[in-house]
């Protein structure tokens, strides 16, 4: 057992103490398994309580190591949710200082674990239905903005990462000119799109099947203020699960329809609103690329690679399919030695 966890069992004991009848305190008995570890520095444990606490068997607790992680945005974010009527965890207990959370607990049945079966319409239709009302809840002025720094602060990853530390290359001055090209067109379309509360991370493994309030949600300490295209690329174009994209389309207008008719401020035409999915997309692929590199590079997290074949996947048909991003096609096809195929006119 490491420090931080022997932190984290000492405060568990002193926050799960048990109320007898004669209104004397008792300890009260706990153990703790590994729930998940995600991309940062966070760990959630599972807390089981033989004798169940404020009527749960099972809690959830966050260690998020300080000066690393801030509880802060999530116990925030968390409240903004649940106001929503969404299924997010309930802050039970908090020391913002040790960076300790107590959480109920949505279960540990994912998304992703269940995706590809019959009930895949079905999840993903309470998804994007959650989805619509978490963007109704939308105000300015309480999450941090998406802005064009944030924007291509995340892209730069990709040279940074990807290029450089994953691909051992380094851009010449006509291709950095691709790139910088590419991010002021992309941002320019993204900051047009109609603003909204966004998760950042809404895919297959935040979300998790619940009996009531499908979906569970979580991982959402992130979230800000921008495109409202953002989340439903996360959900639909995934980095761990892929679909064929007369699929994506099916449940991009599943989500559409309704989203138009509840008032959120989304295209009135269906094709223009898949563009700005799409040209949204492009600006997570070409972030997640260079994310995925990261953690691999500079945390040892070697797992994400075998992800990395989807992301790029979906990068390049979006570059292909649009003129004004064919020169990061051709960048792409320079810095991985692909020829291009036959017909292509650039």
């Amino acid at each position: 057992m490491d420090k931080r966890q022997q932190q984290l069992e000492h405060w568990l004991s002193t926050i799960l103490v048990g109320i007898e009848l004669n209104n004397t305190a008792s300890k009260v008995d706990f153990t703790l398994t590994i729930a998940s570890a995600d991309a940062s520095f966070r760990r959630y444990f599972r807390v089981h309580l033989p004798n169940a606490y404020l009527g749960n068997s099972t809690l959830i607790a966050m260690d998020a190591p300080p000066p690393h992680e801030d509880c802060t945005p999530f116990v925030k974010v968390a409240e903004l949710l649940l106001a929503a009527g969404l299924n997010a965890p309930k802050v039970i207990a908090q020391d913002l200082q040790q960076g300790f959370l107590l959480l109920s607990d949505l279960g540990d049945d994912t998304y992703l674990s269940q995706l590809q079966s019959e009930k895949t319409s079905i999840l993903y239709g309470d998804a994007t239905n959650a989805l619509i009302k978490m963007q109704l809840a939308s105000k300015p002025n309480v999450l941090p903005m998406y802005d064009d720094a944030l924007l291509t602060r995340e892209m730069q990853l990709f040279p940074d990462w990807y290029v450089v530390k994953h691909l051992n290359a380094s851009l010449n001055n006509d291709q950095q000119a691709v790139l910088n090209n590419t991010f002021a067109i992309l941002n320019q379309n993204i900051l047009a799109q109609g603003q909204v509360y966004v998760h950042r991370d809404y895919h297959s493994r935040n979300l998790m099947i619940t009996q009531q309030n499908n979906p569970g949600i979580l991982d959402f300490q992130d979230a800000v203020y921008g495109p409202i295209t953002y989340d439903l690329v996360s959900l639909l174009k995934d980095a761990y699960i892929s679909w064929d994209e007369e699929e994506v389309i099916d449940w991009a207008v599943r989500y559409w329809q309704p989203a138009k008719k509840a008032g959120l401020p989304v295209s009135d035409d269906f094709s223009e609103f898949y563009r700005d999915f799409e040209w949204m997309g492009a600006q997570r692929h070409i972030k997640v690329l260079g994310i995925f590199a990261r953690l691999s590079h500079r945390d040892g997290k070697d797992g994400y690679l075998k992800d990395m074949p989807i992301v790029m996947a979906y990068l390049r048909k979006v570059c292909e399919r649009y003129v004004e991003l064919r020169p990061m096609l051709r960048l792409l096809n320079q810095l991985e030695n692909v020829k291009p195929q036959e017909g292509y006119t650039f």
